[in-house]
């Protein structure tokens, strides 16, 4: 039975080799993952579309940011890494405090399932910027029988821009400036809406 899983492993990591161009390690280790598994946005496209049903797409932002930033569809579904606490502030920036998701995981393994897929499926995982949540979300599955786990490096919004006009804004790459699907409509169907 190991020797047939392992085989099946095996066979899916080189079908993906085919797919996804190997996006180097990020320099920085907070982005970097143990799986060291990364793509960019345009080539988590290709193999979402690639694999369909097979691999499972994540968004792991707050709900009520892709409100307000955009979404794509052709995410699985959105499992936030972190959720906004609206009832208390972030001490160094002017914001929410932004609280690890206690239901990340379980959501994660429900969402695989629900589609009758392994914790050997390929996971991809895609924050804001490919970076505050993208690899620290990929870090919470380590450890707990996942296989493939890929971070999308530039994120939905993609960098900032460093000089000009536009300073500052998330203008660089990302899932939204490279030409990919994506609306302000939200499908109801695919956001996280936590039990109450």
């Amino acid at each position: 039975m190991n020797l047939l899983r392992n085989t099946l492993i095996s066979i899916v990591i080189f079908s993906l080799s085919n797919i996804a161009i190997a996006v180097p390690e990020p320099s920085d280790t907070a982005r970097q993952t143990p799986w060291k598994l990364y793509v960019d946005s345009t080539e988590a496209y290709k193999m979402k579309q690639k694999l369909g049903d097979k691999a499972l797409f994540i968004d792991v932002r707050d709900p009520v940011e892709i409100m307000f930033t955009g979404f794509t569809d052709e995410v699985d579904a959105n499992i936030p890494f972190k959720i906004a606490n609206r009832e208390e502030w972030n001490k160094k920036k002017p914001v929410f405090s932004m609280e690890p998701n206690p239901d990340f995981e379980k959501a994660i393994a429900a969402a695989l399932e629900q589609r009758g897929l392994t914790k050997d499926a390929p996971i991809i995982l895609m924050c804001r910027s490919g970076g505050t949540r993208g690899a620290p979300s990929a870090k919470a599955l380590w450890g707990k029988g996942y296989s493939q786990v890929y971070v999308v490096t530039d994120g939905f919004e993609g960098g900032k821009i460093k000089t000009g006009d536009m300073k500052n804004w998330r203008l660089k790459n990302g899932w939204k400036n490279s030409g990919l699907p994506w609306s302000y409509k939200l499908n109801k169907d695919k956001m996280y809406l936590p039990e109450s």
